[in-house]
């Protein structure tokens, strides 16, 4: 009987891998896995009782078995990168060998193996398996074997019998009841090896088992019937993914391994990476002398897409030559489309596994680099790829959210754009503020195109560098070539619509605020840890101690995080009258509690029990887990986070702290400059009533700011005739512009409706030109359906579809955003200016707070470079009132206000 030995490919790879030290040649290159699959080779070679010699590997696409249990593999760790990198080098060995390798999508390699196993048995074959996976003890019979290659024996039927307690023909049943949980395979939760010995040896399946259950009782104890009849389903799910496929190979011609050394195919590698004695051995076993033979590289794909109004071909690229002649042929003064992908979207932690352009919107190519999964084929080198990404440089870029490859870029390889950016993303925000800007859905709006999602290929646990190259190679080139199609679309659709301000806005203010922002993003900004963990303790002990405090008010425990549990012990328990009617009981939200704090003791410690948790939740510990190394966080700008123009920020949101709680001040405290250096604030003063004073011209405010008057004293003065309603006055200035009502005054002042209404109407027929001002812009945002601000970005409305309530909340958001817009203009124009200003200076710009900035610099000589800063920010535009900058130093944020 002739032996077909099977090799699990991957199986003993990874064996190979962690069983030899970490070895390496002369170059640094990894090779323990290499030196283990050689002598593998080498020692079946030496046997000489291997007939046939087949590799079985890893099917690609999805795995069926995810389909079953998405879970399935789920908790599985990444393959470390030396061993992947040792991988492509292995499988190209096989085939130089001239071995088969057999592989079938959607399946595992022991899919392959079992079905191997089969056709080898009913071909009049023994079959000898290299491997010592659990999961192929199923197989064991008189004609079919594992092999060990470290201990070069052989485990036959009673080794599993001796091992596991279990026959072969029962290890499936064996599994489904212990499951996997290196393969997240549940089984049957509290059945162990014993008891599932015991079961399996009584019925020997599943069926048997579940078959008898009148009978339990008279088998097992108690316990273990109630953990079977709970766990039935868990276990049929477990069988079907431990039970391995043998049906899949019907036809097969096993190749003979060969009478001289398959190693003499690749003696020259041997001996490039260092493995000198075995080289020498394979030499000398060849009298007729051995060749080199030729390389096999991977060729490269052309496909093609073709959906609704979108076409696309893509290309994969792994010769460095041809990708450089392809981008030294394009015009340095023509756009190239750039995406790169990532095996994390932490800008600071990101490996670029590839990337790909699109220079013509017809046709992507993708360069692969640092994909990492087993059996991946040529891919570029990094640095080669570094080289291309350079060339791409010296054109014009456009990206879609262009920050984040920009960022990419620059940390992996320290490159950035040397020419014009232009960013998709950005053109269709200042299109339409309002609409999705997401790569996807602008496509599907310009296109009808459904993009490829990230989520359809990256299943969940896994990144990037885990994706293979075809999979991967159309859903980048597809990228590209969209953001190329979509930038070029929204231009043309901007200038057809009279837009082309849009276009000078987007080219002046907001693609130069892409490299502001990374700026600020690179660099973060301090905490002081021990701070922050004090701060932690302080506010743990005190929701320990307000929790049982109110506990004891209320007569019982309760889920105090729970508005429904709160009310009912507030409302109906205690009494208390409720204001708010919601969904299950009274609302227990703030301003509802503010206004009854003083009817019993128990509201106002449930109000600093939220404070309390609120600081340590929402503040503290997110910012401690975003720390790094160097005690600083790093927040992410984004430039179309709002409708309005104002810049957000998200992990995390340094735009969201308090500003007047003490919650807050607290957790500025932990906001620090670096040992030598403090915080410099600069902030534009009264921003919003200086261009309502510019856009209104009233005379009396554009005079009052001109002589640098107080404006809130001189409004006090002038509608009530004393400086003494100061804060009123102040109300009513910033409440006009955020289309505060009389009903919104009166509740924020505390006093009547009448006399909130009675507050407004004299501070309009004070300044009479204010109120013709407003009355105006609210018929054009009405007319025209969108409000503009200073620089001409506009927020769209949708009156046609609205009701009577929306038109209204319309009206006074359109109002909001022409002075928040505004100043977003103003302040987003001084950014751009001040990061020209400080580069290559020991001044770095940290944080924007709306019409505040943050920057951090040397103590000495701090105040004349904020007084310079300060500068750049009144001078950036000319109103007709003048700009206003206040300024503040200290060591912490608290300090600065």
């Amino acid at each position: 009987m002739r032996t077909l030995t099977i090799i699990d490919t991957f199986g003993f790879f990874f064996r190979s891998y962690y069983a030899l030290p970490p070895l390496r040649n002369s170059e640094g290159f990894p090779t323990g896995l290499l030196l283990g699959f050689a002598n593998l080779i080498h020692n079946l070679y030496q046997e000489g009782d291997n007939e046939f010699l087949v590799f079985a590997l890893e099917g690609g696409g999805v795995n069926h078995r995810k389909l079953i249990d998405p879970s399935y593999k789920a908790t599985r760790q990444p393959t470390p990168e030396e061993l992947l990198m040792q991988l492509p080098i292995a499988i190209g060995w096989i085939e130089k060998m001239g071995f088969p390798n057999i592989s079938i999508e959607g399946y595992e390699a022991d899919d392959i193996i079992a079905s191997l196993s089969a056709w080898g048995v009913k071909n009049g074959h023994k079959v000898k398996i290299v491997s010592q996976d659990k999961d192929l003890y199923q197989l064991l019979n008189e004609n079919i074997c594992l092999y060990d290659p470290s201990k070069k024996r052989e485990i036959e039927v009673k080794d599993c019998i001796e091992k596991w307690g279990v026959c072969p023909q029962d290890f499936v049943a064996f599994q489904s009841l212990i499951g996997d949980s290196s393969d997240n395979i549940s089984g049957v939760k509290g059945i162990g090896l014993k008891t599932a010995q015991k079961i399996i040896n009584h019925y020997h399946s599943l069926d048997a088992i579940y078959a008898d259950e009148a009978n339990w009782e008279n088998v097992f104890t108690k316990r273990v019937a109630t953990l079977l009849k709970e766990g039935k389903e868990s276990a049929y799910k477990s069988q079907e993914l431990v039970k391995l496929h043998q049906d899949l190979i019907q036809d097969f011609t096993p190749t003979p391994f060969p009478k001289h050394n398959p190693l003499l195919a690749i003696v020259d590698e041997l001996e490039k990476l260092d493995f000198e004695r075995l080289s020498l051995k394979v030499k000398k076993q060849s009298p007729f002398g051995y060749k080199k033979e030729p390389s096999k590289g991977i060729g490269h794909k052309k496909l093609e897409v073709q959906e609704g109004d979108f076409g696309f071909t893509y290309e994969l690229l792994t010769s460095f030559q041809e990708a450089m002649q392809i981008l030294k042929n394009h015009p340095l003064n023509q756009p190239i489309a750039y995406d790169c992908e990532t095996d994390s979207l932490d800008i600071h932690q990101a490996n670029m596994v590839g990337f790909s352009f699109c220079l013509d919107g017809k046709k992507g190519y993708y360069v692969p680099m640092r994909h990492f999964y087993l059996g991946v084929p040529k891919q570029m080198e990094v640095e080669e790829g570094k080289a291309l990404i350079e060339e791409i440089f010296k054109h014009p870029i456009i990206g879609h959210n262009l920050k984040f490859d920009y960022l990419i870029t620059k940390n992996n390889f320290s490159l950035t754009p040397q020419n014009l950016i232009l960013d998709s993303m950005l053109l269709a925000w200042l299109y339409d503020s309002t609409a999705s800007v997401g790569l996807d859905r602008q496509m599907y709006r310009w296109f009808n195109h459904k993009m490829i999602s990230f989520e359809s290929i990256v299943k969940r646990g896994e990144n990037f560098s885990h994706i293979q190259l075809d999979e991967a190679l159309k859903y980048a080139a597809e990228d590209a070539v969209a953001t190329y199609r979509l930038y070029f679309r929204l231009e043309s659709e901007l200038e057809a619509q009279n837009l082309s301000h849009l276009l000078n806005l987007a080219k002046t203010l907001e693609f130069p605020m892409i490299t502001t922002l990374a700026s600020m993003e690179e660099e973060g900004i301090c905490i002081d840890v021990v701070f922050f963990e004090n701060l932690r303790e302080i506010a743990t002990e005190q929701i320990a101690s307000l929790g049982s405090q109110i506990y004891q008010l209320a007569g019982e425990d309760f889920n105090l995080n729970s508005p429904q549990q709160l009310s009912h012990i507030l409302f109906s328990k205690l009494g208390l009258q409720g204001s708010k009617q919601v969904k299950g009981g009274y609302s227990t939200e703030e301003k509802v509690l503010e206004k009854i704090k003083n009817d019993h003791p128990i509201i106002s410690l449930v109000l600093q029990y939220r404070e309390a948790s609120k600081l340590r939740n929402t503040y503290i510990d997110p910012l401690l887990k975003l720390v790094n190394e160097d005690n600083k966080i790093f927040t992410s700008f984004l430039q179309t986070g709002t409708a309005t123009g104002r810049l957000s920020s998200k992990a995390p949101n340094l735009q969201n702290i308090p500003v007047r709680s003490e919650a807050g001040k607290k957790i500025r405290q932990g906001f620090v400059a670096q040992e030598g250096n403090v915080l410099l604030s600069i902030d534009y003063s009264q921003i919003e009533l200086r261009l309502l004073a510019h856009f209104s011209e009233d005379p009396t405010l554009i005079e009052a700011f001109i002589q640098d008057k107080d404006i809130h004293s001189e409004t006090s003065l002038k509608i009530f005739g004393t400086l003494d309603k100061r804060s009123i006055a102040k109300n009513i200035n910033f409440g006009l512009i955020y289309g505060m009502g009389s009903k919104k005054l009166s509740e924020t002042l505390k006093i009547s409706i009448n006399e909130a209404k009675s507050y407004i109407e004299s501070y309009f027929a004070t300044f009479p030109t204010v109120k013709s001002y407003l009355k105006n812009q609210e018929e054009n945002i009405l007319h025209n359906g969108y409000a503009q601000t200073l620089l001409g970005h506009r927020r769209y409305f949708d009156f046609d579809s609205a009701t009577d309530f929306q038109k209204s909340n319309y009206l006074r958001e359109g109002i909001n955003s022409i002075f928040q817009g505004s100043a977003a203009d103003l302040i987003k124009m001084a950014m751009n200016e001040i990061h020209h200003f400080i580069q290559n200076t020991e001044i770095k710009m940290l944080i924007q707070v709306h019409d505040e900035l943050i920057f951090e610099l040397p103590e000495k000589n701090a105040m004349q470079k904020g007084e310079e800063i300060a500068k750049i920010m009144n001078e950036i535009y000319t109103l007709k009132v003048p700009l206003r900058c206040g300024i503040s130093i200290g060591k912490n944020w608290a300090e600065l206000k």
